[in-house]
């Protein structure tokens, strides 16, 4: 080969690698769920009578699926059915208003089951090797159930096998672990139905090519890591013409979430239609975000929240959706489930228990119990909450 062929088949390269690397980098940026796990998009909107149809045939199709028990054991637990039984609840963090209304609900359901005593603890960041060492701490204090958030699904777990190798019982709840360690997990809405929400919420109020970014806490927190992947799934399904633009990682800190929204600002300008906050940290910041830029009503802001600290952008017009489920249901349904194991009243192959004022939730994915749909707060209505 000629010095002359050389250097122009290597300009050639450096060429091609320049029109390459973009596109890697923005599949990078995008960042889909980052797991291996199948999505299951719901069906694309339709008209309000075909939505009633296909909601009926969906609720069918999933009770006549229903998947084996694939949780975990609490080896030789003690018999404590009716008696009063201790429990530690570990959230991915304390000091948020989130996890304060999970303890809410927490409280609410021991008082009113007068038999359980239940106390959040947990560290103040969302970090992974703090709540292990949490866990075990109270492991060694012969807890009689342990309740979690998972901050990492994988390395959670086999702390939380060590509790249930010890007779502890273990529910999850709001961020799950790997299936076998723990017994059952609570989930406030499922994967597909938070993505639908969100993805149907952006469209109606962008256009269906709007372009978005989004604010999570890490890209190993399992719930937003599955909410992700299945709003991308559906996108591509129903509206192909939407833009992922990037996924920013913030930790559950509210400086961070708002410098990391107004980068993306910055970065993408006219191009960002909307912003996803992924975290109830996340959400209220993105909006500040786009309030102290000048852009409500040019860059939509969308997420899951609680309503008191999104009251300010909803009631000035900043913000048109707020999507969630009530989190201080989830904790209480957390304890009832907790109770119904000790009491044996919640056993592998049951397709439902009973939970208070919740009434009778149905267990789905073999060894998960659904609090409900998704809940989309507006302005007709957020004021009707309060935590």
């Amino acid at each position: 080969m000629s010095k002359k062929t050389f250097l122009l088949m290597t300009v050639l390269v450096l060429m091609l690698a320049l029109f390459i690397a973009p596109a890697g980098a923005q599949d990078e940026d995008r960042w889909d769920g980052a797991d291996d796990l199948d999505v299951n998009p719901l069906a694309c909107p339709m008209m309000d009578g075909e939505e009633e149809m296909a909601e009926e045939d969906m609720a069918d199709e999933e009770m006549m699926e229903m998947p084996e028990y694939d949780g975990g054991v609490a080896v030789d637990a003690p018999d404590l059915a009716g008696q009063d039984i201790v429990l530690v609840d570990v959230p991915k963090l304390i000091g948020i208003g989130y996890f304060a209304a999970t303890t809410q609900g927490m409280q609410e359901a021991a008082e009113e089951l007068g038999n359980v005593t239940v106390t959040t603890d947990g560290p103040t960041e969302a970090n992974i090797d703090d709540q292990i060492q949490f866990i075990d701490n109270y492991i060694t204090q012969d807890v009689d159930g342990i309740l979690f958030a998972a901050n990492d699904p994988v390395a959670i777990a086999p702390i939380l096998r060590r509790a249930l190798e010890e007779g502890i019982h273990v529910v999850g709840y709001d961020a799950n672990s790997e299936p076998d360690a723990r017994e059952w997990f609570v989930n406030q809405a499922e994967f597909n139905g938070i993505a639908k929400a969100m993805i149907d919420s952006l469209a109606s109020e962008m256009g269906e090519d709007a372009s978005f970014g989004i604010v999570t806490s890490t890209f190993t927190t399992p719930n937003q890591a599955r909410w992700i992947a299945e709003m991308w799934a559906y996108a591509g399904e129903c509206y192909p013409d939407m833009t992922w633009l990037e996924t920013v990682e913030a930790q559950e800190d509210a400086t961070l979430s708002f410098n990391q929204a107004t980068t993306l600002i910055n970065k993408y300008g006219e191009d960002l239609d909307g912003l996803f906050g992924m975290t109830s940290v996340a959400t209220p910041a993105s909006a500040d975000a786009v309030t102290q830029a000048g852009l409500c009503g040019e860059v939509a802001v969308i997420g899951l929240a609680t309503p008191n600290p999104m009251k300010p952008y909803v009631n000035d017009g900043c913000v048109q959706n707020v999507v969630l489920w009530n989190p201080i249901d989830l904790g209480y349904a957390a304890v009832y489930v907790m109770r119904a194991i000790v009491d044996g009243e919640l056993q592998p192959g049951d397709a439902s228990v009973m939970a208070g004022r919740l009434g009778e939730l149905m267990v789905v994915n073999g060894s998960e119990i659904l609090l409900g749909l998704p809940y989309v707060f507006t302005a007709e209505d957020i004021n009707d909450f309060d935590f």
